[in-house]
């Protein structure tokens, strides 16, 4: 028998062997490809110059809280323009460059698309300052203003759902629709022990691609190949002298959305509102500076989603059963119909 053939042989005859599970277990993670390493890789500044976004990027400066700070965003202008400009808010793991895909097939409907980087995130600044979404709220209202964009409809994604509803309280005029996909700030972190900035930011210097990979999949039903990009960004930003900058604004933004809850927003809207809503998510925030006995009482969006239709005055839901935190990268496809037949019906 050939040496190849002989060594498939003895593998299955040992897998099959329920008298050997343990050595089955070894087998098998020995046969698993490991997982990618990026000590070698070229590092990424935390404007994240070099890495590639979908479309071209454009910088806004504004004046924030004191500080000079430029604000970055695509603006994608369809070839056959359908009359309605939507707003994309990213959550606080991602930069807007993982909404592409949801662009490329909105942009073919027809849709202008208005896509920043919140400040403190992506290729926009990260000032040291008190992240308050009223704050981020203010700096989208700016950008839509530069942008001679009278009105809009919104679809926030964790953390941009949670930045959807203050902006929408706060400028409802400018709201024509929301669309919420597993909004972060469904449930009161109040009850959450209180850490301080200075700690978060030490554990985020402790952060490694692994743990990051592992936090990233425990937000996805299934983990597949193409999200490894998101695991390469971050690898790639830690490599860099300036890290040490970014992990201290992370822990910044992190305490805005822990004190920024949208329990109390959510009755008060007046936009008409879809919320996409992936069952499988077990999302917290913060959830890495939380032993796993403290949050698991938190984040079942099983029953955050029912709970936020019913806040919200007539409210649609809509929920994904083997989906996790992010719809629009699990199943982009079933993601995009809701979205825009909730916003074809809602048209005027």
């Amino acid at each position: 028998m050939p040496r190849l053939a002989l060594r498939q042989f003895f593998l299955a005859a040992l897998l099959a062997s329920c008298a050997l599970l343990p050595v089955r277990a070894q087998l098998l993670n020995f046969l698993q490809p490991a997982d990618p390493s990026y000590l070698t890789a070229e590092p990424l500044s935390i404007s994240l110059e070099g890495w590639p976004y979908p479309y071209p990027v454009s910088l806004l400066q504004i004046s924030l809280e004191g500080q000079t700070v430029r604000m970055a965003y695509m603006d994608v202008r369809p070839k056959s323009p359908n009359g309605q400009t939507l707003l994309l808010l990213h959550d606080q793991y991602f930069s807007s460059d993982y909404w592409e895909r949801t662009l490329r097939t909105l942009s073919d409907y027809g849709y202008r698309l208005i896509v920043p980087d919140q400040i403190g995130f992506g290729r926009s600044s990260k000032p040291d300052m008190a992240y308050r979404f009223g704050l981020q709220a203010q700096s989208t209202l700016r950008l839509l203003d530069h942008l001679q964009i009278p009105q809009v409809a919104v679809i926030g994604h964790g953390m941009g759902g949670m930045l959807a509803v203050h902006f929408a309280r706060r400028y409802s005029q400018r709201v024509s629709a929301l669309v919420l996909e597993n909004p972060a700030g469904l449930e009161d972190y109040a009850t959450l022990p209180p850490i301080n900035t200075e700690a978060m930011t030490r554990q985020n210097l402790l952060l490694t691609p692994t743990l990051y990979r592992r936090e990233l999949r425990s937000q996805f039903a299934t983990w597949r190949p193409a999200y490894e990009r998101l695991v390469e960004q971050f690898a790639r930003l830690q490599l860099s002298s300036e890290y040490p900058r970014h992990a201290q604004v992370a822990a910044q933004t992190q305490q805005m959305i822990l004190e920024g809850p949208i329990l109390n927003e959510m009755p008060r809207l007046l936009a008409p509102t879809l919320l996409i809503i992936g069952l499988k998510d077990r999302t917290v925030p913060g959830q890495r500076y939380y032993p796993a006995d403290v949050i698991k009482s938190l984040g079942d969006f099983s029953k955050l989603g029912k709970d936020a239709q019913s806040r919200i005055p007539g409210a649609q839901l809509r929920e994904l059963p083997d989906i996790g935190h992010t719809p629009h990268l699990e199943d982009p496809d079933y993601f995009i119909a809701l979205v825009t037949d909730f916003l074809y019906s809602k048209k005027p």
